[in-house]
Parts: structure tokens; sequence; C-alpha cells
């Protein structure tokens, strides 16, 4: 397998390095390039690898810069120390995230991935590209401060960092207050999702989007899942998945 590696810092390129030749140490690594402008001008004078690991946030720019100029149809596996808006927007399971420090056996898998399926991983790195960009996109993006909500014949207006948690129950919406007030909303998980602060709220499973003040406890459970206390208490088992689990962990770490 053909690598190409761009990356800005020296210390995490050679890192990758030394792991790809312990993964398998028939993969050849092409080229070391650190900026968009080097990397464009590579991609545009040789042959495309079987794979790039691909820093997102390079001294020039982003690596978006390049994939938007350069026509790149190999799989592209991002990796990153830090991008607040896409450690929430994708599975474990997909090959083509790896946050900051890569661990060898995650990069393993991913490399596996890309071996086993090069087409299916092309599409994937194409949805990824088109969605990260789009979430880079909301980086300034204002993230709404307030719920209006119907309380009986009366209208309250819910401050966001009063919330503690969404959830849904009987195809309703409803938030959970730092007074313990349990207040329906017009709008679906699917929406809040996209409407809340994502280094306060983090959605863990379908029926809960928590804030980080909302968190009580946190306990392991069965096959690498967490089960949360949350605060105000709820009766319900609050369990974060074996694929979210550590997404939610880094979350929690950053």
């Amino acid at each position: 397998m053909r690598v190409l590696i761009i990356e800005d810092e020296h210390l995490a390129a050679e890192k990758l390095k030394s792991m790809i030749a312990d993964i398998d140490s028939t993969c050849q690594v092409l080229e070391v390039l650190d900026s968009v402008e080097s990397s464009i001008e590579w991609l545009g004078q040789h042959e495309h690898p079987d794979v790039i690991l691909s820093d997102i946030h390079l001294a020039d720019g982003t690596c978006f810069n390049i994939y938007s100029t350069v026509d790149v149809t190999c799989p592209i596996i991002f990796t990153t120390a830090y991008d607040k808006y896409a450690i929430q927007a994708f599975e474990v399971n997909s090959i083509d995230y790896l946050l900051k420090p890569v661990q060898q056996d995650r990069l393993a898998q991913a490399m596996e991935k890309c071996k086993a399926n090069s087409a299916a991983s092309t599409e994937r790195s194409q949805q990824l590209f088109n969605e990260f960009k789009q979430l880079l996109l909301q980086s300034n993006k204002e993230y709404k401060s307030r719920f209006l909500c119907k309380l009986g014949n009366k209208i309250k207006s819910v401050p966001s960092a009063s919330i503690r948690y969404f959830y849904s129950q009987n195809k309703m919406t409803f938030i959970v207050d730092q007074a313990n007030q349990r207040l329906p909303v017009n709008n679906t998980l699917d929406e809040i999702d996209q409407m809340m602060d994502p280094d306060q709220f983090f959605r863990i499973n379908r029926k809960y989007i928590i804030s980080y003040s909302g968190i009580d406890e946190i306990h392991p459970y069965f096959k690498g899942r967490l089960k949360l206390k949350l605060n105000p208490h709820i009766d319900d088992d609050i369990i974060v998945s074996t694929e979210r689990s550590p997404i939610f962990k880094a979350w929690l770490d950053r």
C-alpha cells in the first residue's frame, strides 16, 4: 500500500511513519508534506497514493483547500488533535477520522478497511470531506441561547445555560433545567443537536442530548459501554453505546 502523509508537525509525522512500518512493513510512505501549497503541488505532479493520512489544520490553511483544488480519488484518513465540531460528527467505526494522539490499533483498523474495500472507502472519504467542510463553515455559528416553552397557560423562556439535558419520549421532546423543570419544546432531538454548542452539549444516544453540567456520575458498563447518572435525576438507564463511548470520552477530555 502506497501512503501519503500530510502533517505539519514533524514528530507526529515521524510517529505515523513508524506505526505504518510496524503495521505493515510492505507499506511505502511516498512523501511527508507539511502544507496546503506543497500538497497541491505534489498531488498535481505525481500518481495518487492508495491512501492519504491527512491532518486537518495545517500551517497555511485547512486541508480542504487541498481537496477543493485537486481531485483526489483515493481514501483519506483524517487525523487531528482538535476539532470541536468533528469529534461529535462521526462514529468511531468510520475508517476516515482518527483523534490525535493516533493509536496504532485504530490506525491499523483504518488501513485494513481501506485495503478491504477501497471503492467504499473512497466514497466514504468524499462524504466525510463534504461533511467536514460544512462543519468548518459552521465554525462561527451562533448557537441557540434560549428556548420558548409553553407550560399550561403560561409561556416560559428557558436560557440554554440552565438546561441540563434534552430527552425524547412518546414522540415529544422535553427540556430538563437546573431547577428540575421538565418542559416540552417544539423541536426534535435532531434539530436541537444542530442548535446547541457542541462544547457544552453531547448527544449520547437517540433519546438524550446532555449538557456537561448535567452529568452527575459516569460508570463503566458492559461491553465497553458507559452508564451515566444525570442531575436532575431521571428514572431511565442512560447508556452510552460501545461505538460512541470513545467519542464521549474525548469530548470530556478536551
